[in-house]
């Protein structure tokens, strides 16, 4: 015999095994901002040190003060210019959503046929026999508002969108000036010679970036390792292009 439960268990128990933190809701945004911040920062200080000298840390004085005002611009105008773009994304993306279910629940009321045969017919090709799949319409049809995420999902492939835009798109702004910030902290210490300092700057960006990497395994329970890897490995190959670059033009 099964079990029953009460609201109240069931709820506790989704509530216990799939919430979500804070960081969890919003994972996209803090790896992709702080991932980008720190490539783009340390592509900066890369860039500069592959045309500066290392050899004569007199030579370098002017170059790692442009380092400071080139990689803090950088890091402010392109960290506002990726919060708007993901703003602008999303609520491009919440209202292409709107738009698309009010056609679908246009559709339920006026072409109301159409919709149980193509209904049917996605159930269908989900592996439901033909008579599973007129009994479960007929089911939805007194739901309009689940028969129509249910279209939205499976006919349209369309997921709702997050509900704020704005909120997603300050966690991209303040994770990219985070991490980002990280590499050009040795620039800001004194008495330091200017490979010295770029040793520094490499050493927080890759400090930067395992940060990056323990925080999306802790979300996505992927292997630790892995994570890190990855994303340690796309930023150094970034930071070398740079590098590589800056030296070509030395």
């Amino acid at each position: 015999m099964q079990k029953q439960y009460t609201t109240k268990e069931l709820r506790d128990h989704m509530e216990q095994e799939h919430s979500q933190s804070t960081i969890s809701s919003y994972l996209k945004e803090v790896v992709y901002g702080g991932i980008d911040g720190i490539i783009t920062t340390f592509a900066v200080v890369a860039g500069f040190t592959g045309v500066a000298s290392l050899e004569d840390d007199n030579a370098v004085v002017i170059p790692i003060v442009a380092v400071l005002v080139f990689g803090l611009a950088n890091l402010l105008a392109d960290g506002f210019s990726m919060g708007i773009g993901e703003f602008l994304s999303a609520r491009s993306e919440k209202k292409l959503y709107e738009k698309e279910r009010a056609k679908e629940e246009r559709e339920i009321v006026e072409s109301k046929d159409l919709e149980i045969a193509e209904s049917e017919l996605l159930l269908r090709e989900k592996g439901f026999t033909p008579q599973q799949a007129t009994q479960l319409i007929a089911i939805y049809k007194t739901n309009p508002t689940y028969w129509v995420d249910f279209m939205m999902r499976y006919e349209l492939e369309m997921d709702e969108p997050d509900a704020s835009p704005l909120k997603n798109a300050a966690a991209t702004f303040f994770s990219f000036l985070f991490f980002g910030f990280l590499p050009l902290i040795p620039y800001f210490l004194k008495g330091l010679g200017a490979s010295e300092t770029f040793a520094l700057s490499a050493l927080s960006a890759t400090i930067a970036l395992v940060i990056l990497g323990v925080l999306r395994a802790q979300v996505t329970q992927e292997n630790l390792l892995r994570s890190i890897s990855e994303i340690v490995f796309l930023g150094a190959l970034a930071g070398g292009i740079a590098f590589g670059v800056g030296t070509l033009f030395g």
